[in-house]
């Protein structure tokens, strides 16, 4: 990693700016809905496990900020305690139940609609800062309970590529003997060039003659081992950052270099509205515009990743910022910004499903256009949060908007968007 990188300090260096201004959720997207378990949720077809609440730095944008600060939260049964970990135990007996629930009523979920839980995201915290003997715990585990891929979600390349040495691909290697048709899937978090390609004295990354970079040696080497076995993939993402990544270029490089190596890009993000978030976070439409300039000379296989930012009902792809008037259309006088499901939780009824808002170019979070819907067929902005699949856990939170529609006020809840892999 570049020590002298401005965008490097940003991300893991406090500054009081972070204090300005501490508007912001302390539990983003009220995950814990979709909790059945301590550690445990599922919101999609997939679940993500906290399975340590340690990473080897603090990323000063972090929206996990309340499970690595162990602080405390208020559930809905009125209890406060802090975010609790998976246990192995717990987990695979949930996955084990769900899946024969799945299996004996003809695929899905008698009462959530969802299909076979077959793939399980290790996050917390960085599970690589687990040592060997957990991780094969977990994976082990996991593949005995029924499970067909497991994800791993990591930052331990940019801070610590040395983790990926011998001992952890032996590891790997015999779980993959043992368990062949069992899929490993790591998302890695690289935010910026910076934290894999060699500079020079100038702060410009240096090329051989055919016009690559060079990277830093411990990182590829780690990467190489990585892309090089056929059986693990391996995808970037990563939210755009102020201060850190809001530069065209420096994405561009990032995809462009990723890719060159075998890493795939999947997907970059708007920030959540965590506690301060507006210390880091960039307007959506610029985060788009940023996205769409960096894509630009990038071939069709480098330019996969989409722009997403998650809403309570689910992932959300900010699709489309237009730049013309819409003749007629009253609130379209400045183009217009589309979103649309990606994802959506339970049996997704409203994947696919967009909503039309008016611009607004300092729009940081849904709230900067709530008196601005077009068309929501996507229920983004619906009168009341949609009704979690499983029993809630935490205490809702309510605000008031104003109906673009009626003019009147209506209670409505929000979410956080997604700077990690959830």
């Amino acid at each position: 990693m570049a020590t002298s990188s401005a965008p490097l300090k940003r991300l893991v260096k406090a500054s009081p700016d972070e204090t300005i201004d501490l508007a912001g959720d302390p539990d983003p997207a009220n995950q814990l809905d979709y909790s059945p378990i301590e550690g445990l949720l599922h919101k999609y077809e997939m679940g993500l496990l906290y399975v340590i609440s340690t990473c080897s730095a603090h990323c000063r944008f972090c929206y996990r900020e309340e499970l690595i600060a162990r602080k405390d939260i208020e559930r809905t049964d009125g209890t406060v305690k802090k975010k609790g970990l998976a246990k192995i135990l717990e987990v695979t007996d949930y996955i084990r139940t769900h899946n024969a629930a799945v299996a004996a009523n003809g695929g899905t979920h008698p009462e959530t609609g969802r299909p076979k839980l077959r793939e399980i995201l290790l996050s917390g915290g960085d599970p690589m800062v687990l040592p060997n003997s957990k991780l094969a715990a977990w994976f082990t585990s996991l593949a005995e309970a029924g499970v067909e891929a497991v994800r791993v979600g990591t930052k331990e390349l940019a801070f610590y590529p040395d983790r990926f040495d011998d001992a952890f691909f032996n590891m790997i290697d015999g779980f993959h003997e043992v368990y062949p048709e069992v899929a490993l899937r790591l998302m890695i978090h690289f935010n910026h060039p910076d934290e894999f390609l060699r500079t020079d004295e100038a702060g410009q990354y240096i090329a051989d003659e055919h016009g690559f970079y060079e990277w830093h040696p411990s990182t590829r080497r780690a990467i190489d081992r990585l892309a090089g076995r056929g059986w693990i993939s391996v995808e970037n993402q990563s939210p755009i950052i102020g201060g850190v990544n809001d530069d065209a270029e420096a994405l561009r490089v990032l995809q462009r270099t990723l890719k060159s190596v075998g890493v795939e890009n999947h997907y970059f993000f708007c920030g959540r509205n965590i506690v301060a978030y507006k210390a880091f976070n960039v307007p959506i439409e610029t985060a788009w515009e940023l996205l769409n300039e960096s894509q630009r000379g990038l071939s069709g296989v480098e330019s996969h990743a989409r722009l997403t930012i998650v809403h309570y009902k689910g992932k959300t792809e900010v699709s489309a910022v237009t730049d013309e008037p819409i003749a007629g259309l009253r609130g379209a006088e400045d183009g217009v910004v589309i979103f649309k499901i990606l994802r959506n939780p339970a049996n997704a009824p409203d994947r696919g499903k967009v909503c039309i808002v008016g611009r607004n170019p300092e729009g940081l979070w849904f709230d900067d256009y709530e008196d601005r819907v077009l068309l929501d067929e996507a229920g983004l902005f619906s009168q009341q949060r949609p009704q979690a699949v499983l029993a809630p856990r935490m205490r809702p939170r309510h605000h008031s908007m104003r109906d673009a529609r009626s003019g009147s006020h209506v209670r409505y809840e929000t979410a956080g968007t997604s700077t990690g892999v959830s």
